[in-house]
């Protein structure tokens, strides 16, 4: 287990060097922001790697957080069986800002839920909240709806990827795995193959919470979810959240603005790592 951290953070370092050597940059005013980055199904703060270099380079706090049994979070995934167990990170790291700091939220795929919640509890602490490519929902556009509609929902059945049946064949799946394959054809499709290769390696699976978990979970409000200025941001060649899916629920549950990212698949912040932290600060600045 010591070797292959070891390696993992070897290979981090490595291609975040060869990012900040290749990527030129714009120049900001000098005021310090602190983004919040929340990670995807099955994913971790690795994913962000790219992100955090340019936005610490830049001068920046952020902070990227592992959910639940994800990343390099010591729970296993059968001992996060609610969804709360799963978002507990986030919401113990928001509970522990100070009064008077004001986060960017960033959220990108499944992450959406995440950052969703953190909004209708700590609406004060919140600037700006960024979904990226992620599931947006509102209170009048219900998680279950969402995650009911989600395209990529047949994904849990595809040949590639595995599903787990820690309860007995007769009850419903427990947890969710993607396959080498699936990763590269949906997900990192436009990416650098050395980041799909990373993916590979990293990935842990996920909980496949019941729809009556995330309807009790996510309970959103006008006064709180809703006084949180939101921005959506499309990738438009995502495979596993197709634009017209991301279209449908920016039209639901309309956000304050809405950005584009030109040629990204699923994951912009390592296919297009210089537009979509060029896009996060213009956010932060307005």
């Amino acid at each position: 287990m010591e070797k292959n951290n070891f390696l993992t953070s070897l290979v981090l370092i490595l291609l975040l060097s060869d990012v900040n050597a290749s990527m030129s940059r714009p120049k900001w005013p000098k005021t310090s922001k602190h983004f919040v980055l929340v990670h995807g199904a099955c994913h971790g703060a690795w994913s962000w790697y790219k992100i955090m270099g340019l936005i610490e380079t830049s001068g920046h706090n952020v902070t990227a957080l592992d959910l639940g049994a994800s990343g390099v979070n010591p729970k296993q995934v059968l001992e996060v069986p609610h969804l709360s167990d799963y978002f507990s990170p986030l919401m113990e790291f928001m509970a522990s800002l100070p009064a008077h700091e004001k986060v960017i939220l960033v959220g990108h795929s499944l992450g959406g839920f995440a950052i969703s919640k953190a909004m209708e509890s700590f609406p004060e602490k919140i600037s700006v909240a960024v979904f990226v490519t992620a599931l947006m929902p509102g209170p009048t556009l219900n998680a279950t709806t969402i995650f009911t509609d989600m395209p990529s929902r047949g994904a849990i059945s595809a040949p590639d990827n595995r599903i787990t049946y820690d309860n007995g064949p007769t009850n419903p799946p427990t947890t969710f795995s993607f396959g080498l394959e699936y990763l590269a054809s949906y997900l990192y499709q436009l990416s650098p193959i050395q980041d799909w290769a990373l993916a590979t390696t990293v990935v842990r699976p996920l909980y496949l919470y019941s729809l009556d978990d995330m309807s009790k979970e996510i309970v959103l409000s006008n006064k709180k979810y809703g006084s949180v200025r939101r921005v959506f941001i499309v990738a438009d060649e995502d495979k596993t959240l197709p634009k017209e899916f991301q279209q449908w629920m920016i039209e639901k549950n309309p956000p304050d603005e809405v950005e584009e990212i030109s040629g990204s698949d699923h994951m912009p912040m390592v296919s297009k790592p210089l537009e979509l932290f060029t896009l996060l600060l213009n956010i932060a600045y307005k």
